[in-house]
């Protein structure tokens, strides 16, 4: 009887003094996403946040697949309503929310030599974007890899090749670039690619090449086109704004401290080493067809998508928008 209440006795001294350890106001916040945790998304963007507000008092607990929501298209108006205290989602995925920042994702927005994440945070940093994140702190902001053509049973050498076939886009940017090359837009979220490829619902995609790995798109596609002025797709990881306001000063200066271009570099860093992985992958297969276009099949379509650009950037008065992404 003795031993048994020492053992009580000291187990509740072990959980006093651990919980004594702990930064007073410590909690657990929920970070929601719609992928598998084997997404690039987890290495890339949310272990790096976790890290950085280790030690802090503040925990990260990471719901992957859905489990608080199924709904890609709903990951904003989760956060906003407070299911969930971070999400990650494509601003495509509900561009009427997101016109200016949809500039970013539009062929030849992105001068050569310029990341992503420095584009749409000029933008933001200015004061641009801030109305399109109503109820929110934004924790990253980044574009894709190049995207690329993924086909079933199709060669793109030129845009002829497109008359006619449906392909699959993420958003306003892409659908308009789609329309443009005479083919018919299919917006969808990542996940129902796959069926939809292999059941003929669609006859390609437009997305980065990460997707190819992250979504398994290598079992139903079997020919790639690289090097195309399609542009890019852009990505959020944002936090309930009340909800990071009610946090201690020790708790967000924490996330403060990678909250921004740092962790957006990583998150974007994370895509472009993934697509440069999986090309790598689906090239020494030896069963696929990967082609790269050369300076002047990638100017035929330059000559058809840059417009596209153009007429959107006028048509809305975008004008100040992406001379300020651009650094200009």
């Amino acid at each position: 009887m003795k031993h048994a209440r020492f053992l009580r006795s000291a187990a509740a001294a072990v959980a006093l003094a651990a919980a004594a350890a702990l930064p007073a106001g410590a909690e657990t916040i929920k970070f929601a996403h719609w992928v598998p945790p084997a997404h690039t998304l987890t290495k890339s963007t949310i272990e790096p946040l976790q890290a950085a507000v280790e030690g802090s008092g503040l925990e990260i607990e990471v719901y992957p697949g859905g489990e608080l929501g199924a709904g890609p298209l709903e990951q904003y108006v989760r956060v906003v309503q407070g299911v969930a205290d971070i999400v990650w989602g494509l601003q495509g995925y509900t561009s009427s929310q997101f016109p200016k920042t949809m500039v970013s994702e539009l062929p030849g927005a992105l001068p050569e030599g310029m990341t992503g994440y420095d584009l749409i945070w000029n933008a933001y940093d200015a004061g641009l974007l801030a109305e399109e994140f109503p109820g929110t702190v934004p924790l990253a902001l980044w574009l894709s890899e190049p995207n690329v053509f993924i086909m079933k049973d199709i060669d793109v050498r030129t845009p002829d090749d497109l008359q006619g076939l449906k392909i699959r886009v993420s958003g306003s940017a892409a659908a308009a670039t789609v329309e443009a090359l005479g083919a018919t837009p299919v917006q969808m979220p990542a996940g129902e690619i796959y069926n939809s490829l292999q059941t003929g619902l669609i006859d390609g995609v437009i997305t980065g090449a990460s997707a190819i790995g992250d979504f398994k798109l290598d079992e139903v596609a079997n020919s790639y086109t690289l090097n195309a002025p399609l542009g890019h797709i852009s990505f959020y990881v944002v936090m309930n704004q009340a909800k990071y306001d009610s946090l201690p000063e020790a708790e967000r200066a924490a996330i403060d401290s990678i909250a921004g271009r740092a962790l957006s570099q990583s998150a974007e860093d994370g895509w472009n080493a993934r697509a440069q992985q999986v090309i790598d992958e689906i090239s020494a297969t030896g069963d696929n067809t990967v082609y790269s276009l050369s300076a002047d099949e990638r100017a035929a379509f330059e000559a058809i998508t840059h417009p596209v650009t153009d007429e959107i950037v006028s048509g809305g008065g975008y004008e100040d928008v992406l001379k300020t992404m651009q650094g200009m």
